[in-house]
């Protein structure tokens, strides 16, 4: 009996259907001449999954499978053919793709009513060198040359939910006014992302978000609350406050007028204590800590993709072939999330990964009908009481 390959079942994560759809609608087919984009990114996930290190490993790796191109909806590839899209095709239904993975895992969260913690952070990506200089240079900092990775990261099932690309001298608040929110939701993020106009904008999108104070901020205290004695060897202060200046400067103005919480918290490694900023009024001062702490789960999330998925050797030298394939290594992350999701897998996405990679084209073992049946006659024949 025919079994579908572990790729191919991979893949049942994004419906052909689906992607076709997304394709259709920004009529990015209409130049393709054979090389659509359903034969894109899977030649491009392929990419990941090897860890082809380059277009003719990629090439020589994948077009050795051809038993197993038809089932998958493609074909040989050309590394040319491979190239000239990357460098020229739009990265529009990329980004669609991943959008729409991200809504899928965002639908099961909803579903399961999970409490919805996101974390929101940027990572660098250096890019220098020949061809990269040509559109990096001129974007970097003292500290940077290459693209920030913008992505908003739910706690509870470590999955991306949000993306977006920027040059590495953009300001990363200026990203997340276009993160979208929603009610009831905890954002959590560094003091990278002060802006009192964006945080009067979570208020009032009746969400929470919990971040750190920075130093000079102009603070009037309302009220100072108890400390818990289980409490008091962490807990410095806690106490309602207030903006004392609604024009910050460079002509700009405050609206968040409402009272916010300061919760002073001490490190046992450093002598300066942490200050956080929160709208959550109600929920004790140590849980307050421990959301900001798990904020490190963004970190890691960066660190996995890193590690585990090619995003630090390039295929492609333009800047719509970096993002190409930064995209596919996000779909990959959401495609292996999905598949662990779907079938029950009780092990990290590491070993997930690993899994998948041994297995790639390996087809998976299944039952025919008449031996499921059987089994299925037996065990209901073995319940059942017999008379005598």
């Amino acid at each position: 009996m025919f079994s579908i390959t572990t790729f191919h079942e991979l893949l049942k994560g994004l419906p052909r259907s689906t992607f076709d759809q997304l394709v259709d609608k920004r009529k990015a087919d209409k130049f393709s001449k054979g090389f659509g984009h359903w034969n894109h990114l899977v030649a491009m996930l392929y990419g990941q999954l090897s860890e082809a290190p380059g277009l003719r490993p990629l090439e020589a790796g994948f077009n050795a499978q051809v038993s197993h191109h038809y089932h998958l909806g493609t074909g040989p590839i050309k590394r040319t053919t491979l190239s000239d899209a990357n460098a020229k095709r739009s990265d529009s239904v990329f980004h669609a793709t991943a959008a729409w993975l991200m809504g899928q895992l965002s639908g099961k969260l909803r579903r399961e009513s999970v409490e919805l913690m996101y974390l929101l952070d940027s990572t660098s990506l250096t890019l220098k060198g020949r061809e990269f200089d040509r559109w990096t240079r001129d974007s970097r900092t003292q500290n940077t040359q290459g693209i920030k990775v913008h992505v908003l990261f739910e706690a509870a099932s470590q999955t991306p939910q949000w993306h977006s690309f920027s040059a590495a001298n953009v300001n990363d608040v200026e990203l997340a006014r276009s993160v979208p929110l929603q009610k009831g939701a905890l954002y959590v993020f560094d003091k990278g992302y002060c802006d009192y106009r964006w945080w009067h904008d979570i208020d009032q999108a009746g969400a929470y978000f919990v971040t750190r104070f920075k130093r000079n901020a102009s603070l009037r205290t309302v009220e100072i609350r108890g400390i818990p004695e289980e409490a008091t060897q962490v807990v410095l202060s806690d106490e309602i406050v207030q903006f004392k200046n609604r024009h910050p400067g460079g002509g700009r103005k405050n609206p968040y007028s409402r009272s916010l919480r300061c919760v002073t918290i001490a490190r046992p490694d450093k002598q300066t204590p942490l200050v956080f900023a929160t709208n959550d009024l109600h929920s004790p001062a140590l849980e307050i800590a421990q959301r900001y702490k798990e904020r490190w789960g963004i970190e890691l999330f960066f660190k996995w993709v890193k590690q585990h998925l090619k995003i630090k050797k390039f295929l492609g030298r333009s800047e719509n072939a970096v993002r190409i394939q930064v995209l596919t290594a996000l779909i990959a992350y959401l495609l292996l999330a999905l598949y662990r999701m779907r079938h029950a897998l009780e092990v990290t996405m590491w070993e997930c990964l690993a899994l998948v990679r041994a297995t790639l084209f390996q087809r998976q073992q299944s039952e025919s009908y008449y031996k499921r049946k059987r089994r299925r006659e037996a065990e209901i024949a073995s319940r059942q009481l017999r008379l005598i």
